[in-house]
């Protein structure tokens, strides 16, 4: 039985290229995982803040490396698309910026994002997250971008209003953290806000 409407993004509209470079503009670069990242990201997810609303822990760096095979398999898979955030000029790991859950057919995806301890307090997730929804919006044409976080992580709540991502609802008990279950704020964005 044929679809009534057609794919607004089809297969084909990421892998059709490498996984691009994005710079923020104002210092930083989303540049695609490495494997010489792992031992960086290992020593920030011994952070017990990242803990608190993470539900992945690393033992070791080779687990890590694992995790960054799959992150850069990812893409010519179109599933997901994950970004290293790293300073410009030194590239200095500060974070992870991310576009999960990938729906192309729908033109839909969740964004995503930590940041090291080192990197907190300098609006990292909120520069990384801006660059990222200008790429996806207007370079590739996704429709609409979401982000959820627990409703305890201000600082996410504080990441989301700074880049435009309105406040749509509570998903009630609906993430599981290591102290138990949470409730969580959709934030979305749509490609005309």
């Amino acid at each position: 039985m044929p679809y009534l409407t057609n794919p607004v993004l089809p297969p084909g509209t990421l892998n059709r290229a490498p996984q691009p470079v994005i710079p923020t503009g104002d210092g930083l670069l989303l540049r695609p995982w490495r494997s010489e990242d792992a031992p960086a990201v290992h020593t920030a997810f011994q952070d017990p803040l990242l803990h608190q609303w993470h539900i992945r822990a690393s033992d070791s760096v080779a687990e890590v490396a694992t995790w960054i095979e799959g992150w850069i398999k990812a893409w010519p898979e179109e599933r997901d698309a994950q970004w290293a955030v790293t300073d410009a000029d030194s590239d200095q790991l500060l974070g992870r910026v991310a576009l999960r859950e990938i729906v192309l057919a729908d033109g839909v995806a969740e964004v995503a994002y930590w940041t090291a301890a080192e990197a907190r307090g300098k609006g990292v997730a909120a520069r990384a997250t801006s660059a990222l929804t200008r790429w996806a919006f207007h370079e590739i044409g996704f429709h609409r971008l979401e982000l959820m976080h627990a409703v305890a992580n201000v600082a996410s709540c504080r990441v989301a209003a700074k880049t435009g991502f309105a406040l749509e609802g509570i998903k009630r008990s609906a993430l599981l953290h290591p102290d138990g279950w949470h409730d969580v704020h959709v934030h979305a964005r749509l490609q005309g806000d």
